[in-house]
């Protein structure tokens, strides 16, 4: 018979939970989350919003495939957004465009060979105050590949709200795995279609640790202003009656 992780006579209690420890810390450092987890006020904040988690009022005059433009302090990033697979996420992502929440903000948490997180955090490392958090939509079949752009969350599954981040590199083992909270995953809502050597450019610059958090840029990147770009509308073709092929 096979010996199990569990099996008393072979350590293998000892090595399951060691590898549990190492798959946790693991977690807590590499995933973007939003940074509540030691803090028991935000955290309970956070519960309370993880049960009103629902889908925000729709938008009336959302394109079919709309993009937006991420104006940052080196250079601008193009992304298409997903709002077919990720309507909620979308919505709600195009409400704080709309409010100019994340104009003046700045991606406060930059990791080489892995992402570029932002949204929230002032120049001075003060944070906005947000909506309710969404539904969790990473089930959405769509990966963490390099170049899209997910939801930056807590622990708790449903706990979205303003924050993003921008895959630098194929973060697979963000993705949606089962319905488990931990592997439940991070919802991927767009991709860059222009602007990955802006992306680039960000990941590379100096960080350090500020105001409680690590991997902060030494000079601030700023996001300038992120924007709906207008579309074209299909010309309406014109009414009456086509004169009949002689």
């Amino acid at each position: 018979m096979e010996r199990s992780f569990f099996d008393e006579n072979n350590g293998g209690r000892s090595y399951f939970f060691s590898l549990c420890l190492i798959a946790v810390i693991v977690v807590n450092v590499a995933a973007p989350t939003l940074g509540p987890e030691n803090n028991p006020a935000a955290l309970a904040a956070q519960q309370a919003a993880e049960q009103e988690a629902d889908e925000p009022q729709p938008l009336t005059d959302l394109p079919d495939k709309p993009e937006v433009l991420i104006k940052t302090s080196l250079g601008n990033i193009k992304i298409l957004l997903f709002s077919k697979k990720a309507p909620i996420t979308v919505n709600n992502f195009l409400r704080y465009v709309k409010s100019k929440h994340y104009d003046g903000t700045i991606f406060h948490r930059v990791i080489p060979g892995f992402m570029i997180q932002g949204g929230n955090f002032t120049k001075d490392m003060q944070q906005k105050s947000t909506r309710s958090a969404i539904k969790n939509e990473a089930d959405n079949k769509f990966s963490n590949e390099r170049g899209t752009i997910a939801m930056a969350r807590t622990s708790m599954v449903h706990s979205a709200t303003d924050q993003f981040f921008i895959n630098a590199k194929n973060n697979t083992f963000l993705d949606h795995k089962s319905k488990s909270p931990d592997a439940y995953g991070y919802c991927v809502f767009g991709k860059v279609i222009d602007g990955m050597d802006v992306v680039d450019k960000i990941i590379s610059v100096e960080t350090t640790s500020k105001g409680g958090h690590s991997d902060v840029p030494v000079t601030p990147v700023e996001i300038k202003e992120i924007s709906l770009i207008p579309q074209k509308t299909k010309p309406i073709p014109a009414t009456g009656s086509t004169p009949k092929a002689q």
